[in-house]
């Protein structure tokens, strides 16, 4: 019982800390973002950014009690928190900035090989890589074929979404691949039924990957 109390306090704890990063570091990211990326409109309005933060503390908090302390962790909380602004910035702008894609990809990769050197798992690392190949590839050609559906910034995240989801499994490289899809279309329907609402380009499918890839780490084990 003992024992049992303090494995639960220690999961309190990570979830308070975990609540606590996302809150500090989504309106720091935010400042950085429209410090760098000048382009973007500088900050969003303050109901955007509390809702932003409010979203990214929820997600680094889920990633906490889904991985735990493991190695994992830091990388999924790097998502939580970047994949939010990535979210922010497409739906309000219809745009995913290569940097932050490019970020994303190269963050996620590097603290992905954390887990990766100290619990000897080259497999899941090779198989983040793949997956990253693979849904960039299948992306590119629906790119090339529908161009009014898929954005080329669509096709660029499909790289770092595919590198998670590699990293998690096979399966959940399917699904959330699939999932994207799924979600996208009801997004879109919503939207369409909406008065003034009558092209299927209005809506930002990057949310809908990255809310995708989210789904999956948290409930496909």
């Amino acid at each position: 019982m003992f024992a049992s109390g303090i494995d639960g306090s220690i999961t309190w704890l990570l979830v308070a800390a975990a609540a606590l990063l996302g809150l500090v570091l989504s309106p720091l990211a935010e400042t950085l973002i429209a410090k760098r990326l000048p382009r973007l409109g500088g900050l969003p309005a303050v109901p955007v950014r509390i809702a932003t933060a409010a979203i990214t503390a929820v997600l680094c908090v889920a990633f906490s009690l889904r991985f735990g302390l493991g190695f994992a962790l830091p990388a999924f909380l790097f998502l939580a928190i970047l994949g939010v602004q990535l979210s922010r910035i497409d739906i309000a702008l219809h745009l995913l900035p290569n940097a932050l894609v490019f970020m994303l990809l190269a963050g996620g990769f590097l603290l992905l090989l954390i887990p990766g050197f100290l619990n000897t798992q080259a497999d899941d690392l090779l198989r983040a890589a793949l997956g990253a190949l693979i849904l960039f590839a299948g992306y590119l050609i629906l790119g090339l074929i529908s161009p009014g559906a898929i954005g080329m910034g669509d096709v660029k995240l499909a790289a770092p979404v595919g590198l998670y989801l590699g990293y998690l499994g096979w399966s959940q490289l399917l699904y959330g691949g699939l999932l994207a899809f799924i979600l996208n279309g009801v997004v879109t329907a919503l939207l369409l039924s909406r008065k003034g609402r009558n092209k299927t380009s209005e809506v930002a499918h990057g949310p809908s990957m990255l809310g995708a890839l989210a789904g999956v780490s948290l409930f496909i084990l």
